[in-house]
């Protein structure tokens, strides 16, 4: 498995590459490999992961064999930088556009999960690391239920789930996929600041229009009409009286109303 990444990635400027059949969790391990110098670009993907997380530390379900894990290091440009908050954005928006493709029709569940006919797909886990107040790092994970089997029981999930192989109607090559994914990346990396990127991310957003429930931490609950996104990724609601509610990055839960 290993050969078939390299050769589907061969033609792209990686930093560096590692690939491991069992991993406890490329997040992790991308962020000590950051620590001890890895380069820009630098990608490690797993076949299996034991210890795979989400946010806020929910596990992440990847079996062997049937699922994409994977983290990319970025080393962040002055721009990037400055939008640190989009950079979900760009992993997100580079997977929906590599479905798109496919034939496949995704949406964007704020803040950071990709949906295939309203259920979860896949889940992104964006980690920083600092020297000083120097922004040093930047890891962007994601998991993605590539095949059938990847998706966990349902007594297991939080949010109803699917894969690509269920919507589609057949296999996908998971090497394949992360070189689209990739290659979408390092064409939208250098317009990361730009309104055309905030654009883009916003057009693919799930709910426009409709009518959500947030929840927050510490047990507030706020509804209101999903209106888009700030310039900083924030989610714009439109609450039951009329104004605008910006809720940002945290502790947050989003659903549909019934």
């Amino acid at each position: 498995m290993e050969s078939q990444y390299q050769s589907k990635l061969s033609s792209l400027p990686l930093g560096s590459f590692r690939y491991y059949d069992t991993l406890g969790s490329t997040n992790n391990e991308a962020l000590a490999w950051a620590a001890n110098g890895a380069p820009d670009l630098s990608l490690i993907v797993a076949d299996e992961q034991t210890r795979g997380r989400g946010r806020m530390d929910r596990k992440w379900f990847t079996p062997p064999h049937s699922a994409l894990a994977m983290s990319l290091i970025l080393r962040p440009t002055p721009i990037e930088r400055a939008h640190p908050s989009r950079m979900t954005g760009l992993l997100a928006l580079s997977l929906a556009e590599s479905l798109l493709e496919l034939g496949l029709n995704p949406q964007i569940k704020w803040p950071n999960d990709v949906l295939l006919s309203g259920r979860k797909l896949a889940g992104i886990l964006v980690e920083s690391s600092w020297i000083g107040d120097k922004l040093d790092a930047l890891v962007l994970g994601m998991g993605v239920n590539v095949l059938k089997a990847s998706v966990p029981s349902t007594d297991e999930l939080i949010f109803p789930a699917t894969s690509i192989e269920t919507e589609l109607g057949q296999p996908v090559e998971r090497a394949e996929l992360l070189r689209k994914i990739l290659t979408r990346v390092l064409d939208w990396r250098p317009n990361l600041g730009t309104d055309a990127f905030l654009n883009a991310w916003g057009e693919n957003l799930a709910y426009h229009g409709q009518q959500v429930q947030v929840e927050e931490g510490g047990g507030k609950t706020l509804t209101g009409e999903v209106l888009g996104l700030k310039s900083d990724g924030s989610l714009l609601l439109r609450d039951e009286h009329g104004k605008s509610v910006t809720v940002h990055f945290g502790e947050v839960h989003l659903r549909p109303l019934a």
